[in-house]
């Protein structure tokens, strides 16, 4: 599943290919996960000019001229695909043509991939916004004793943090994946907040160096720990794998527990 640096680099590269186009045909192929009637989005996307792309959690937010919000989860297997007025794609699920012919295509072959008119907002905050601070983080964590890992993967309290992440971010912090999380020194808490930020931000430039047209699938190659090709991190610890919360999780023990 596409997590929060492969989101971003879609935002930006479809914002910069499709913003000022204007949405000459909507059509909902696999109508499965659709919430609001296909002829509603119709009729309120079809002659709206897009004016933004952004990236909202493990959402992408297509924002248009007319006030509305065309809200976009992925899920585990969805792929976004440029082409001109047709394509060849297999299992689609939206397709959305442009006035200049081209067209913008969602696919999925499980069909869970899905769209939702004017997305409610979301009270969990970014995992990049100013929110996201070591008083906040405290306030969060000090009734919780589950695994900290399974703190940050929960959107209900901090949005855009996916599995592979969660793995980098705790290694980047040295706290291990299950460090029970009300137990987690103050210093330690610092320095898990400044490993979200800076571990997320890095992924995103990464990822726009290797591949800049992104708008579709994982790059994950640069990935320190969660990362199968490597056997040691880059300070020398053996690479170990276990489930927490029913997730493969990588990490080293270099990683310090708390219970």
């Amino acid at each position: 599943m596409p997590e929060l640096p492969d989101l971003q680099v879609f935002s930006r590269n479809l914002t910069k290919e499709l913003k000022g186009k204007t949405v000459k045909k909507l059509t909902i192929v696999n109508k499965k996960k659709l919430k609001t009637p296909a002829a509603t989005l119709k009729k309120v996307l079809e002659g709206s000019k897009l004016t933004k792309v952004k990236r909202e959690g493990k959402e992408l937010h297509f924002e248009f001229s007319n006030g509305n919000v065309l809200g976009m989860h992925l899920m585990l297997h969805g792929n976004l695909y440029l082409c001109d007025k047709k394509h060849d794609k297999k299992y689609p699920i939206v397709e959305m043509l442009f006035d200049d012919e081209t067209g913008l295509v969602l696919t999925d072959f499980q069909g869970m991939a899905n769209v939702t008119l004017n997305p409610e907002e979301r009270t969990a905050p970014d995992a990049l916004s100013k929110e996201v601070s070591y008083k906040w983080l405290k306030g969060q964590l000090e009734k919780k004793k589950g695994p900290i890992k399974t703190v940050l993967m929960d959107q209900k309290v901090i949005r855009g943090i996916g599995n592979a992440y969660a793995d980098e971010i705790l290694w980047d912090a040295r706290i291990s994946p299950v460090a029970v999380s009300n137990s987690i020194p103050n210093e330690k808490l610092k320095a898990l907040v400044k490993s979200i930020k800076s571990v997320l931000k890095n992924a995103e430039k990464q990822i726009l160096k290797k591949n800049p047209d992104l708008i579709s699938g994982e790059v994950r190659d640069f990935l320190l720990i969660h990362n199968a090709k490597r056997e040691k991190s880059p300070t020398g610890g053996k690479i170990l794998t276990m489930m927490v919360g029913g997730r493969k999780t990588y990490y080293t023990e270099e990683q310090e527990e708390w219970q």
